[in-house]
């Protein structure tokens, strides 16, 4: 990492971990100028900037300044940003399926999009400096949604499933009526289909197999491992989710993207929603 880079993972309060996985600071004071590409990773958040948002690369190719407070839903295609400045975020990675009672919408109305959420998270003021209270703070606020909105429930069908997908097993065979019914809990409290979804953490899980993300070796050996059957299809899934070959990607991404990159989102078995 650069001068004062700084990336670090804060369990939840234990009442919020059916629905949020981890709360994650990030800290570059000096980020270079370069793109960076997201990668999907199967995980919606909410994200705030408490120094210089980063810009986004639109459909048009020019670069936007985000909102100060983002919610991002599920990713099929790779996000493209720059830093304008010095960077720090505080933030929400929920569950795949955990973010649909706090968004009180269905999660496919947020798929591929940045969703402004500067006037929800107006009353909450995070303190500059410190990534400790910032991480406590989060997440006491978010407690306050969820005991605000008389709780939130969550659906076993889709817990399950997801459960499945993430941890690579085959799941249970469905009639026609079944798997339309799942496509559908899928599409609201998801956003992406279970075909999908299996894809993304596929693709995950290679980052979890590569010794180091950041240098262009053992790629085949760490796709192998995450259960592609040969290169081409890995390679083909590097387009898809990231626009770029596993080699120009290790050689390009620097801060953000390779720290995100070098985390591992494997936690077991879901709690019970």
């Amino acid at each position: 990492m650069g001068p004062g880079e700084r990336y670090q993972e804060v369990d939840p309060p234990e009442a919020l971990r059916p629905w949020v996985r981890t709360i994650w600071t990030y800290t570059a004071p000096e980020p270079s100028p370069t793109v960076q590409r997201i990668a999907p990773d199967g995980c919606p958040e909410l994200i705030l900037h408490l120094g210089v948002p980063y810009q986004e690369q639109g459909d048009d190719g020019i670069f936007h300044p985000q909102p100060s407070a983002v919610f991002a839903g599920q990713m099929t295609r790779p996000l493209a940003l720059r830093p304008a400045g010095p960077v720090e975020l505080c933030a929400v990675r929920f569950h795949p399926d955990g973010a649909r009672d706090w968004l009180a919408a269905p999660l496919a109305s947020a798929t591929d999009r940045r969703l402004d959420m500067t006037a929800r998270l107006a009353s909450l003021h995070l303190p500059r400096g410190d990534p400790d209270d910032q991480a406590r703070r989060l997440g006491d606020w978010l407690e306050e949604e969820r005991q605000g909105r008389s709780g939130w429930t969550g659906d076993p069908r889709v817990r399950a499933e997801v459960c499945a997908l993430e941890e690579g097993l085959e799941t249970a065979a469905r009639d026609p009526a079944g798997n339309r019914a799942l496509q559908r809990a899928f599409l609201d409290r998801v956003g992406v289909s279970p075909r999908l979804l299996r894809s993304i953490f596929r693709f995950r899980r290679v980052f979890d197999h590569a010794h180091d993300p950041g240098v262009a070796i053992g790629w085949l050996e760490a796709g192998l491992a995450a259960g592609y059957f040969d290169q081409p299809q890995m390679a083909r899934d590097f387009r898809r989710f990231l626009g770029c070959t596993a080699t120009a990607w290790a050689r390009e991404q620097v801060e953000l993207a390779r720290a995100l990159a070098s985390q591992s989102y494997k936690t077991g078995s879901l709690p019970t929603a």
